[in-house]
């Protein structure tokens, strides 16, 4: 039966994602209850209830078990031994086994190597020795990134040489890590889908993502890739969804190689920084469309009613105090949204602004203007 409106939903995470997800919920008239160890979290803040506690505190994960009809995840990094805890209690999805594949780098390329995927060539390096013995210079040059807790280009080096990749090594402490093998791109590209417990499944229009220093800079909407190309990546997408059999929003990352061939990048079991245009510019939002896939209910229209660009604000952005929102708000078709967070640090993801438009390049032209004036002088 679905879960509706009235219920209590949970979810574990605090941070700007499960913020979103509360205010999406609320407004369809859920109750959220926030697990998180933070007690400044951005969602814990507008949650109807916060538990502050670890994701592993056994007596937390029951209180809101028992007082939930269905709990999600903000972010993979959740044990997934807690949620197959919560499954004693109410519905959990996404499920213990799609987080834990998600969370895992090595686990990841594995499922999508062995389910048919293309992926950029890789090595696993579990220890020192790995870099003597396998031939890793056909990896070379490439990217070192940590198997688990990497996020936002931290835990990743760029290595060139057998030189580099050593120190970089040890730089990750030794930790288990997967060496990819650098791609000379043509872009970078991803999809959001959602997916029912009832096979239901639905894709959001394709984004065309540019990072800096590893963390999204700018989405743009509809990505500037061929029709035939979007379609092939929504297909993609679909089908990772189908072999995890997952039940949730989850979001496929690809490198578009200059052949336009379509590598995956990496898998996020999550709704995810570069489907935030769709709170503004879609029928139904990443977040709304995961309280649906959460309750059991039908999928919403992922169509798209306006060419969009998303911009991301760090904390770099507060770099001699509150920014001048005004540089915003000015703008008539630009969105503002913020996160709530009490502390702006460089890197760190503050909130964001999407910018609506006639078409593509006048959406990125002003999103573009926009964000050299907010840039710290």
């Amino acid at each position: 039966m679905p879960v509706m409106p009235g219920a209590m939903l949970g979810v574990l995470g605090g941070g700007q994602l499960g913020r979103m997800f509360v205010q999406a919920a609320q407004q369809m008239g859920y109750q959220v209850t926030v697990l998180d160890p933070s007690p400044d979290s951005p969602a814990g803040r507008v949650a109807d209830v916060f538990i502050c506690a670890d994701y592993d505190d056994q007596a937390a994960l029951e209180k809101i078990g028992q007082q939930c009809a269905a709990v999600t995840t903000e972010f993979e990094n959740i044990p997934a031994g807690s949620l197959r805890a919560l499954t004693r209690y109410c519905v959990v999805s996404p499920d213990a086994n799609s987080v834990s594949i998600a969370q895992n780098r090595v686990r990841e390329k594995q499922f999508l190597v062995d389910c048919g995927f293309a992926v950029a060539s890789f090595a696993v390096i579990t220890q020192p020795q790995d870099i003597a013995t396998q031939d890793v210079a056909q990896f070379l040059p490439g990217i070192l990134k940590v198997s688990q807790f990497g996020y936002d280009g931290k835990g990743q080096i760029k290595v060139a040489n057998v030189v580099e990749l050593q120190a970089g090594y040890k730089q990750l402490n030794h930790a288990v890590c997967v060496l990819e093998k650098f791609m000379p791109l043509k872009s970078e590209v991803s999809v959001v889908v959602a997916r029912g417990g009832n096979g239901e499944i639905a894709t959001f229009p394709v984004s065309e993502n540019q990072h800096v220093n590893g963390i999204l800079d700018i989405s743009i909407v509809p990505a500037r890739i061929s029709p035939l190309l979007a379609d092939k990546a929504q297909t993609l997408a679909c089908q990772v969804a189908e072999k995890l059999n997952y039940q949730g929003v989850l979001c496929v990352e690809f490198f578009v190689l200059h052949d336009d061939a379509l590598l995956i990048n990496e898998i996020a079991p999550r709704p995810h920084n570069s489907g935030h245009y769709s709170i503004d510019v879609c029928v139904t939002s990443q977040f709304e469309q995961q309280v649906r896939t959460l309750c059991g209910l039908p999928l919403g229209s992922t169509a798209q009613l306006s060419p969009a660009v998303m911009v991301n604000l760090l904390g770099d952005v507060w770099h001699s105090g509150d920014p001048d929102w005004n540089l915003v708000l000015q703008h008539p078709s630009a969105k503002l949204h913020l996160y709530g967070k009490t502390e702006a640090r460089p890197g760190r993801k503050m909130g964001h602004f999407t910018v609506l438009g006639s078409d593509t390049e006048t959406a990125l032209n002003d999103a573009l203007r926009i964000k050299k004036q907010l840039e710290p002088k």
